[in-house]
């Protein structure tokens, strides 16, 4: 799967974050959301696989594109591999309609079953690099996760950076950090790529707490199956019908702590990111007279790999010049 589904989905990516690149900064949130979910969309629908939304844009009813459910690619070829394919089209849809960093296309696939089917609701999490796997738990005080942290970094708390996203719900939770004695960076958007950094040596982030969405920690649980990080999740029940739907889907234990690998419980694991605007780990989409450059991050689960690709997308024209950069 790997081999066949691999650099399509870096295509995919790519794709997708050059056309919203196009709309950065105009201010047009729900703009730069459709051009990214057009052109993976597109994508995905000439790919040789038998594919299967089960993370999207929302059901049929209430999204015309990628939405639950839905089924993609080029099935007429003979024996394709069978996928359930998750995507954030463009995470921080609010960053790339102002130009802030940390904007990035994603994608995630898996055989199938190999993907929780998360419900459309929040999820409180703890991510964590490989480091301090195994040494955190999200139902113990703030102090202890950041103590535990620090001893398997072999470092002070006072040495820690922890992101959170810049919400109202998060005002007893920053209090808790800064008691502890570690620094905190806020974000406005972009929690998935801020799981990713946490699992990244060298990147300055130790961890990642709080409330985010839950098809969002299915994303970044699968990013961290091929980074060796880790992440533990609770469902958040913000209203009743909520619950009602999670007791529709099977979900009887809503105290349930999510592992890792009950996230992405997977084998065969492929993940795509290409970056729209700068940030952490992946550069923005340039533009230039002949084309385009992206930066892309795939992570493969069965080979174990971690590429980052810099590519130059060069326009048809007949008085094309390729430049050395």
């Amino acid at each position: 799967m790997e081999r066949e589904l691999g650099f399509e989905f870096v295509s995919v990516v790519e794709k997708a974050a050059i056309e919203c690149a196009r709309t950065m900064g105009l201010g047009d949130r729900e703009g730069s959301d459709r051009a990214a979910v057009q052109a993976m969309r597109r994508d995905l629908g000439n790919i040789a696989m038998d594919g299967t939304i089960v993370i999207g844009e929302g059901e049929r009813d209430e999204a015309p594109m990628l939405f639950i459910g839905e089924k993609l690619g080029r099935c007429n070829s003979g024996n394709v591999p069978v996928v359930d394919i998750a995507v954030d089209p463009l995470e921080g849809t609010n960053l790339c309609a102002t130009g802030a960093n940390n904007a990035i296309t994603v994608l995630a696939a898996s055989e199938q079953g190999g993907l929780l089917h998360a419900p459309d609701c929040y999820m409180e999490k703890i991510v964590v690099g490989p480091s301090s796997r195994g040494a955190v738990d999200i139902n113990a005080p703030v102090k202890y996760n950041l103590k535990a942290i620090a001893r398997r970094l072999d470092r002070g708390v006072d040495d820690l950076v922890v992101i959170v996203l810049d919400r109202p719900r998060h005002s007893e939770l920053t209090k808790a950090i800064r008691q502890a004695g570690a620094r905190i960076r806020l974000i406005g958007d972009g929690d998935l790529s801020a799981g990713i950094a946490a699992a990244v040596v060298g990147t300055g982030v130790h961890a990642v707490m709080g409330i985010g969405g839950a098809p969002e920690g299915v994303l970044t649980a699968a990013a961290l199956r091929c980074l060796n990080g880790e992440i533990q999740a609770k469902l958040v029940i913000a209203r009743p019908e909520q619950e009602k739907r999670l007791r529709d889907m099977g979900i009887d234990d809503l105290d349930r702590v999510y592992m890792t690998e009950d996230l992405a419980p997977g084998k065969n694991i492929i993940f795509a990111a290409c970056g729209v605007t700068d940030g952490t780990l992946l550069k923005g989409v340039r533009f230039f007279g002949e084309g385009a450059r992206t930066n892309t991050l795939i992570l493969t689960g069965q080979t174990r790999k971690v590429r980052f690709i810099d590519t130059v997308h060069l326009e048809r024209r007949p008085d094309l010049k390729v430049r050395f950069f």
